[in-house]
C-alpha cells in the first residue's frame, strides 16, 4: 500500500506577509509528497509543469506562461511552480490554489507587464501581494494612494499610543448604551485637544509664556480630567484637532458604523484664578443600523 504524506507548512509572520527567504518553504500548499512502502519513505519525482499553465484560483480560472509565475525568484509563486513542490490539480487538470481569485488577475498583470491596479483595488491587491510574497509589487503599491497616505496618517496617530484603545472604548460605550436603551443609536462625549495648556478668555498673549514659566507644582494646578467619556490629546505635530476628528470618523466608519459628530461647547472647568480649561468637547452619535429610508438616502448619495 502506498501512502502519500506531506509536511505541514511552517508558521507565517503575524501580518501575513512572507520574507523572500521563507517563500519556498512557507506557502500554504502541500509540500512535495513522499510515498511510503514497507515502512520506508520513497521520494516521488519532481513535479513538471507545462510551458502554458492552467490555473484554478479558488474557482476562478486563469492561464499564463510558466515563466510569468517564475518571473521573480524569491516569491511564493516561483517556489510553488519550481518543480520542487506538489501542486494539486482539479478535475480539468488545472493547478489549484485554495485562495480567493478575485484579484489574482491584477497580480498576473503585474508579473506579465508591470501593470498596477487602479486606486480602488490597491488595498485588496496589496493583500494578495503579501500572501504571494511579491516584493516588487508590494513596494510599488505602498507608494500609491491610499497606502502612501495611510503611512502618513499612521505616523501622526503614532504620537498617541493609546489611540486604538480609546477608539475601541468609543465603540464599546456606544454599544452598551444602545443595548441598555434598546435604541438604534447612542451618543457620547469626546474631548479632542492638541494643546495641554489651559486657555484664558482674555489673556491669550500669556498662553505661550505660561508654558515655559510654570513650575512643576503650578502645573499640577492645571491638571484635570474633563467630564467626557473619552479624551484624545495632547500631541505635538502640525496636524490639528480636525485632522484627529477625521481619523476617528474614518476608523469608525471602517467598522461599518454610521457616525455623526458636532462640537457642543468647551469644558468650562475653573482651574485657578482666571484660568479655565476651554478644551473643545464633541458629541459623537454612533448609529448601529439604519432604517430603510436612511439606507436609501445613503446609497443614493454615494451613487453620485
Amino acid at each position: 500500500m502506498v501512502v502519500v504524506t506531506g509536511r505541514e507548512p511552517d508558521s507565517r509572520r503575524p501580518d501575513g506577509a512572507m520574507s523572500s527567504s521563507d517563500a519556498e518553504d512557507d506557502f500554504l500548499e502541500p509540500a512535495t509528497p513522499t510515498a511510503t512502502h514497507s515502512g520506508h519513505a520513497l521520494p516521488l519525482l519532481p513535479q513538471e509543469f507545462p510551458e502554458v499553465v492552467p490555473l484554478n484560483i479558488g474557482g476562478a480560472h486563469f492561464t499564463t506562461r510558466l515563466s510569468t509565475l517564475r518571473r521573480y525568484e524569491d516569491t511564493m509563486l516561483a517556489a510553488m511552480f519550481s518543480g520542487r513542490h506538489y501542486i494539486p490539480t482539479d478535475a480539468e487538470g488545472r493547478y489549484f490554489i485554495d485562495r480567493d481569485g478575485t484579484h489574482f488577475g491584477d497580480v498576473l498583470n503585474f508579473l506579465r507587464s508591470g501593470d498596477l491596479p487602479p486606486r480602488e483595488r490597491v488595498r485588496a491587491v496589496h493583500k494578495e501581494a503579501q500572501y504571494y510574497a511579491i516584493g516588487p509589487l508590494l513596494e510599488q503599491l505602498e507608494n500609491m494612494q491610499p497606502l502612501k497616505g495611510e503611512k502618513v496618517r499612521q505616523a501622526f496617530l503614532g504620537l498617541m499610543p493609546y489611540y486604538k484603545d480609546h477608539l475601541e472604548r468609543i465603540v464599546e460605550i456606544a454599544r452598551l448604551r444602545a443595548v441598555q436603551r434598546k435604541a438604534r443609536f447612542a451618543k457620547l462625549k469626546v474631548c479632542v485637544f492638541k494643546e495641554e495648556m489651559p486657555i484664558t478668555p482674555y489673556e491669550c498673549p500669556l498662553l505661550n509664556s505660561l508654558r515655559f514659566e510654570r513650575s512643576e507644582s503650578d502645573g499640577q494646578l492645571f491638571e484635570h480630567h474633563c467630564e467626557v467619556d473619552v479624551s484624545f490629546g495632547p500631541w505635538e505635530a502640525v496636524a490639528d484637532v480636525y485632522d484627529l476628528l477625521h481619523c476617528l470618523v474614518t476608523d469608525l466608519k471602517a467598522q461599518g458604523l454610521v457616525v455623526d459628530h458636532q462640537c457642543i461647547g468647551v469644558c468650562d472647568k475653573h482651574l485657578i484664578n482666571h484660568y479655565y480649561c476651554k478644551r473643545p468637547i464633541y458629541e459623537f452619535k454612533i448609529t448601529w443600523w439604519v432604517t430603510f429610508s436612511q439606507g436609501w438616502i445613503i446609497h443614493f448619495r454615494d451613487a453620485f
